[in-house]
């Protein structure tokens, strides 16, 4: 019996001794990756955590622990408020237009049709366009008298808009700017997903006698929306992390119409001295789109029809 029990438990030997092998291979090749998200995205979190619960002085040296002062004062805080509505709004301005568009362009470019190719061109060729470079284009075209938009607008007999200095308009100018600036990428991301769907689908349908609509919502949305709900995740992010265009727009103003979390932030910290405020700004918008992004996973990804 004791010879037979060893016959029955070596191999379990073996064949743990083999997946704790095969663990440590992977860990050991996961290691770099390791290495650098630890040093540069979970060290920076929750150093950011800490510092959110301390005074901290104009030079980021941290005075006394205060607890959940700073959070006290942000949920008092009227600013803090019209900054989270201000982020809210841009969020919903920008992530449906972002995607329809890029969508739009991307069926078209998938059309065989002469010369696509320069379209295609011209589609994605935001993507090449620096933050700097497309604010200062946009800078120009919102211009309340050199710019484009007014004047095109005094053609058709309306009153040219104050885009940048008017509460009203800033808002909507600064995503109008962010929605050009993520079109291209989007834009690619889709048609890649679109080139990918196979031609078959489509001269099955067409012998059926489907309809172009047809086709699009019965074979091309679905088997796209994998590559859609990858688009809608970075869309959202993207959009509570926009920074580059506001600052160079309109600075957060006119009175604090596009101080959207993100701006205020990098204000408190880097303009006013206040870190430990900032970060507890920080903590909150991280927790805001970690938990955008479960609610996308969880509700989202049932619409998702992956072959």
């Amino acid at each position: 019996m004791k010879r037979g029990s060893q016959v029955v438990t070596k191999p379990n030997k073996t064949a743990h001794h083999r997946e704790k092998k095969l663990f440590g291979t992977g860990i050991l090749y996961l290691l770099p990756a390791l290495i650098l998200l630890g040093v540069f995205l979970f060290y920076p979190i929750f150093r950011t955590l800490y510092f959110s619960f301390f005074e901290l002085s104009g030079g980021g040296v941290v005075e006394g622990f205060i607890g959940w002062a700073h959070y006290a004062d942000l949920i008092q805080s009227s600013e803090f408020r019209k900054s989270m509505v201000a982020t809210l709004l841009f969020v919903l301005y920008t992530v449906p237009a972002e995607i329809i568009i890029a969508l739009f362009l991307a069926l078209l470019a998938n059309e065989k049709l002469r010369g696509i190719g320069f379209f295609r061109t011209i589609f994605a060729s935001t993507l090449g366009v620096s933050i700097a470079a497309g604010a200062s284009i946009f800078l120009f075209l919102f211009h309340p008298s050199l710019g484009v938009l007014n004047n095109m607008l005094e053609v058709f007999g309306i009153n040219g808009v104050d885009w940048l200095t008017n509460s009203r308009w800033a808002l909507v100018s600064v995503a109008i700017t962010t929605v050009w600036m993520h079109l291209g990428i989007n834009f690619i991301i889709l048609l890649g997903g679109l080139q990918n769907i196979s031609r078959e689908l489509y001269e099955s349908a067409d012998i059926d006698g489907a309809g172009y609509w047809s086709k699009l919502f019965k074979i091309t949305i679905p088997l796209l929306s994998p590559v859609l709900f990858f688009v809608l995740i970075i869309a959202v992010i993207g959009s509570f992390q926009t920074f580059g265009q506001i600052d160079l727009l309109t600075g957060g103003g006119p009175a604090g119409a596009t101080n959207i979390i993100v701006y205020s932030i990098y204000q408190e910290a880097f303009s006013y001295g206040n870190f430990g405020y900032a970060s507890a700004q920080a903590i909150i918008l991280f927790l805001i789109i970690l938990i955008v992004t479960i609610f996308q996973f969880k509700y989202g990804e049932k619409k998702v029809h992956y072959q």
